[in-house]
């Protein structure tokens, strides 16, 4: 896309825990941060102009209308088949035929993902789609992948998770070489089962800048720049981490309640507390790309707020602005053996 043209967005409305209570005003809040955003809001039209400001309108936004709702516990298969006008199969539409340049949705992750796969189609020589997302740490932050998208993963399906990681990185944060690290339960060579031993042979073979097996500490307090492991223990991760922080806030906000003293010294103590919180916060790292599908297509949570949907909007539109789909496409064309060996 030209440097120069507007980043079209296409946002499924309705999905999510809240739908348009939440998605709304995440866009007006996304909109008032970015400038050269353009976004085409699908769901119940009545519902959209109902919340949306007039201004907005035919200027930053476009309505698109949809009759039907994935909802958030409904088999993907049936909202594959059946639900064809629902709010996140024609955003997904909406990608596929250029209308716009990359989609985002809070709705339900398995029916996102079986539609993404049906209407976007796999990137050439990529099997399964992995979910990848930032993660928030000491300094700055780690991405992690796959974090739930799969259970079982080949070694040569993790090996291509760390080379779409890897040029994703290089493309949306100007990594010349960013780290790679594959998730054991040990540092040394010798440990880890069969799996994630030969996917280590591959990551090492692939060219990536690969650091070796890494712990589940060094999510939170190492130097690497990605984490590759199977969905099953990417996804334990991200909700650990998730409940973590919560725990925490909760906890800090229970001593300094306990007395009238505590509360004082609280009130000295807020500006540091708010800071804490802040960068805790998963809300500040909302919005998962599913990488391995032919566009960019985003995951926000599905009990995200408007300060969540606003983040996963921002990474749509770098997603779309740095082109990242087709970043990844040259970087898998220089393996065509790993790609061709995937199972």
């Amino acid at each position: 896309m030209n440097s120069q043209d507007p980043v079209r967005l296409a946002i499924d409305v309705m999905g999510g825990d809240i739908g348009p209570d939440a998605t709304i005003p995440g866009v007006e809040r996304a909109l008032g941060q970015y400038s050269d955003l353009h976004c085409l809001l699908v769901g119940d039209e009545t519902a959209i102009r109902s919340r949306i400001a007039r201004s907005l309108i035919d200027t930053r936004v476009s309505v698109v209308s949809s009759t039907e709702v994935v909802e958030m516990d409904e088999a993907p298969a049936a909202a594959l088949r059946f639900k064809k006008n629902s709010s996140m199969r024609v955003a997904i539409n909406l990608l596929t035929s250029g209308e716009a340049d990359a989609c985002v949705s809070s709705g339900n992750t398995g029916a996102l993902m079986a539609t993404g796969r049906f209407v976007l189609k796999m990137l050439p020589g990529i099997d399964r789609p992995a979910i990848i997302a930032a993660l928030p740490r000491a300094k700055g932050h780690v991405h992690v992948l796959d974090l739930g998208a799969n259970v079982g993963s080949s070694p040569a399906t993790l090996a291509q998770f760390a080379l779409m990681g890897e040029s994703m990185l290089r493309s949306l944060e100007g990594l010349t070489s960013p780290s790679v690290g594959l998730l054991n339960i040990g540092s040394e060579e010798n440990k880890g089962n069969d799996t994630v031993k030969a996917a280590s042979e591959l990551i090492k073979e692939s060219g990536v800048n690969y650091v070796g097996y890494v712990e589940g500490d060094d999510i939170f307090n190492g130097s690497v720049d990605l984490i590759v492991c199977d969905g099953f223990e990417g996804n334990i991760a991200l909700k650990t981490s998730e409940g973590l922080a919560q725990m925490l806030s909760k906890i800090i906000k229970e001593e300094f309640f306990r007395n009238p003293f505590r509360k004082i010294a609280g009130l000295i103590a807020s500006p540091v507390l708010r800071s804490v919180r802040a960068r805790m916060d998963h809300r500040q790292y909302n919005g998962a790309m599913l990488l391995g599908l032919n566009g960019a297509l985003v995951k926000s949570h599905g009990g995200a707020d408007a300060l969540a949907f606003a983040n996963a909007i921002g990474v749509a539109r770098l997603a779309a602005s740095k082109n990242v789909v087709n970043q990844i496409k040259r970087a898998l064309a220089d393996h065509p053996g790993l790609l061709k060996d995937a199972s």
